[in-house]
């Protein structure tokens, strides 16, 4: 992969996707309430898919070969349709800001996968990682009461789940894909897949206000549409650690937009288990990036 850490648009397209993509947690929590689970998801997918198809020419993204269909499909499965109906679920009750530290530990899950389905090592700094990750889930889990808000946080956790299968099994697709191709793929059948809910959310759609119409439009142009195409420019130009180092940044920005957007107040305990799922990713990240220099010193 070609880098150029000498100009400086790469930097700020990734900070452009950190907050692209951390404005989409309360974006949700907008929109959820009145377009409904099903209604949200599905208008936002569309939105998406209309705006990477209207980009395909342009991106001179390719159709897929027939024999991938099966993987993008589970892919889209797990990355589009399931990702967005649980976590517009769990956000009717689930603060933005709480959610997107949840989402945050998803890695630990990718980490997980690849080690039983793609023989990936777990490096004792993945073990670790882990176990910081799941602490400090918990403690999030943990921190609010209530028994539907603890219902619900679970059902965030379910979408951080699908999402970190999500990552793992995107990576065969990679190999022959362009980022910009596997995303459109995803949420072209993710979409498609979303249409049997349709006739069950359709009476939350037409009774939606304005505002929850915009975020939802919102959502699909720019978290979703933008924020992948930006993100195939800023992984294209920096190393794998300083594109990924930017997600870091991702839950404290969600949190802080949450907080003059909607005025979403986090408890301690959920910003020490924010705190402590990023610092388990990190590690989790580090074992890979250990193992990626130790691969290119014995090649030298």
């Amino acid at each position: 992969m070609a880098t150029n850490t000498g100009s400086a648009a790469p930097l700020l397209s990734g900070l452009a996707v950190v907050a692209l993509w951390a404005s989409a947690f309360p974006a949700i929590r907008v929109a959820s309430p009145e377009l409904g689970v099903i209604g949200l998801s599905f208008v936002r997918l569309v939105v998406a898919a209309l705006a990477l198809l209207a980009l395909a020419p342009l991106m001179k993204v390719r159709l897929p070969q027939a024999r991938d269909l099966p993987l993008i499909l589970v892919c889209a499965f797990f990355g589009m349709t399931a990702y967005q109906l649980l976590l517009n679920w769990g956000e009717l009750y689930v603060p933005a800001g709480t959610s997107s530290i949840i989402v945050a530990s998803a890695p630990l899950v990718s980490a997980g996968i690849a080690a039983y389905f793609f023989k990936e090592r777990l490096t004792r700094a993945k073990v670790a990682g882990s176990v910081l990750a799941v602490a400090g889930v918990a403690l999030v889990c943990l921190a609010r009461s209530g028994l539907s808000m603890s219902a619900a946080v679970w059902i965030v956790v379910a979408a951080m789940v699908v999402q970190g299968i999500y990552h793992p099994l995107t990576k065969p697709l990679l190999r022959k894909y362009t980022g910009m191709e596997v995303a459109t793929y995803g949420m072209v059948f993710g979409t498609v897949m979303t249409l049997p809910f349709v006739p069950f959310g359709v009476d939350t759609v037409f009774a939606a206000d304005a505002p929850a119409w915009l975020a939802a439009i919102y959502l699909g142009l720019f978290p979703s549409a933008l924020g992948f195409v930006l993100w195939g420019f800023t992984v294209g130009r920096l190393s794998v650690s300083a594109s990924t180092s930017l997600l870091y940044l991702v839950p404290p920005v969600a949190v802080l937009i949450s907080f003059f957007w909607l005025g979403e107040i986090p408890v301690i305990s959920e910003l020490a288990g924010g705190c402590v799922v990023v610092a388990g990713v990190v590690l989790i990240s580090q074992g890979d990036r250990f193992r990626a220099r130790r691969r290119v010193a014995s090649m030298e």
